[in-house]
């Protein structure tokens, strides 16, 4: 895995894209094996990435979230400022 501060914008995303890929797969798994512990952790480890990374982004570009939205040193609304994924967004 390539280190963060080393990634552009779309590396990123498409770092973000992956570690959701496996957060949503190991959910539907343990919806099936719910006392599996090895699952488990390897969900948390994957939940606390994706946190991480989302919240890596939303400081360097723009919110993925609104729980995300002042995560940069701006004392602005950021959720409002940044462009919506119809007017190019996320890319």
């Amino acid at each position: 895995m390539m280190k963060t501060s080393d990634m552009s914008r779309l590396a990123l995303l498409h770092e973000i894209s992956k570690v959701d890929f496996a957060v949503v797969e190991m959910t539907l798994y343990l919806d099936t094996h719910p006392h599996e512990r090895e699952a488990i952790a390897y969900l948390n480890h994957y939940v606390k990435l994706k946190n991480q990374l989302e919240k890596e982004y939303s400081y360097k570009y723009e919110p993925m979230s609104v729980s995300l939205a002042n995560e940069s040193d701006d004392n602005k609304w950021l959720w409002a400022l940044a462009p919506m994924p119809w007017e190019g967004g996320c890319k």
